[in-house]
């Protein structure tokens, strides 16, 4: 999107992410799309990775993941594109734990106080995923406060439920605008605040995963090996994201599928157990780079979310739907709250044997891309969506000021 003639560049200069993911997650969310269109637009960008939600183990993975945290954070802010810096902040993620929590803030409002002076961030969007950081958002006077809620939060596994809750309903109240990726979302919020809440559900990066269709895309190596059929699945693969029964008897009954799930496991969840997934037509390959995921699709012969239904799953509005479709593949998926305004878009599957049968219809043919789909791809991309919510951010902060000048104004 080019930053021609955008009348909120010039209320607005720079944003402030806080993120629930770090940048170099090799899945990219929400999160990294979001700063990289800001950034494209005009604005400067500084990317605050994950504070740390959900309490740590002595895992590998969390171990690891420790140890670059630390590496990045004596190293400070990078550069790492245009207009985008990436902060890597040291909290100690004791919830609930009042000097814990005034120790991190503290430290945390110094170090962003700090990086916008350096980098000459002024007119400045405080634009937070992680609703735990509402106290430090009221230090750091932005111009504009968003609450970008794509999840929902408390009903992730060995996330603190009522911190999060609490934090969330005092934020719906301070934040300038609150958006929401999906209706269950809204429906939630608005039992705790009449404030208006914005549903916009997810969207894709259509260019990116358009590459698909690209008949000169080279099937990667390691895709060929498998012979016959590829029912693929992109995305993390945790026990309350995907369906590990539905997967296995599927993949029980139909031993003539290769079923090749991209990801890492334990994605959020690092007690997920795939044991039910040890079958020879099970292939778990790990996760790829984003720059890869256009070829990998592009020789799946079908393309499936199969995720259980759960409170987060309810409130979840899978992004990889839009990217399949960007693809120009038939989605095979779960019947998700959030998907209900795009049913004449996807095929529906509820039970291993539902998947099957959705699946042998689109490798025969009988079912195959459909211009709907491509208006529903289309329809939902960065650049559409980041033009609508800063002119709806320009408006609500208009509206703020004009409700603060009425009330100082006012004679008691």
């Amino acid at each position: 999107m080019s930053s021609k003639n955008n009348s909120y560049l010039q209320q607005y200069d720079s944003v402030v992410i806080f993120s629930t993911a770090d940048w170099d997650n090799p899945f990219w969310t929400n999160k990294q799309h979001m700063a990289c269109k800001l950034a494209d637009a005009g604005f400067k960008v500084l990317y605050i990775e994950s504070l740390g939600l959900r309490k740590l183990t002595v895992k590998k993975n969390d171990l690891g993941r420790i140890g670059r945290r630390l590496i990045r954070f004596f190293k400070g802010a990078k550069k790492v594109r245009n207009n985008i810096w990436v902060y890597s902040p040291i909290v100690l993620p004791l919830h609930g734990v009042k000097a814990v929590e005034n120790l991190n803030q503290s430290i945390l409002r110094m170090i962003v106080i700090f990086y916008r002076m350096r980098l000459g961030l002024k007119k400045t969007i405080g634009w937070t995923y992680n609703p735990l950081v509402v106290g430090l958002l009221k230090q750091l006077n932005f111009r504009a406060v968003v609450y970008h809620s794509v999840d929902d939060l408390s009903a992730a596994p060995r996330l603190p439920k009522e911190e999060i809750e609490r934090a969330e309903r005092e934020l719906l109240e301070y934040a300038t605008i609150v958006f929401v990726t999906s209706k269950t979302l809204k429906e939630k919020y608005a039992r705790w605040t009449s404030r208006q809440v914005v549903y916009h559900p997810n969207v894709a990066d259509y260019e990116h995963f358009s590459r698909a269709r690209d008949i000169a895309l080279d099937c990667p190596a390691d895709l060929a090996a498998f012979k016959g059929p590829k029912i693929g699945f992109v995305g993390a693969i945790s026990g309350y994201k995907v369906d590990f029964d539905m997967l296995a008897e599927a993949a029980r009954k139909r031993p003539d599928l290769n079923w090749i799930l991209i990801g890492k496991v334990g994605e959020g969840d690092p007690e997920t157990d795939i044991s039910r997934l040890s079958m020879p037509n099970i292939h778990l390959i790990g996760p790829r780079n984003y720059s890869e995921l256009p070829a990998y699709l592009k020789y799946f012969d079908v393309v499936i979310i199969p995720s259980p239904l759960n409170d987060y799953t309810r409130a979840m509005f899978p992004m990889k739907f839009f990217e399949y479709l960007a693809a120009g593949k038939v989605v095979i998926s779960t019947d998700l709250p959030s998907l209900s305004d795009f049913g004449d878009a996807f095929l529906k599957a509820h039970t291993a044997d539902e998947m099957l049968l959705q699946i042998d219809k689109v490798l025969s043919g009988d079912v195959f891309f459909d211009v709907r789909m491509e208006e529903v791809a289309q329809e939902h991309t960065w650049n559409k969506r980041l033009e609508k919510m800063m002119l709806e951010i320009e408006r609500s902060t208009a509206e703020s000021r004009s409700e603060k000048s009425i009330g100082e104004g006012s004679v008691c």
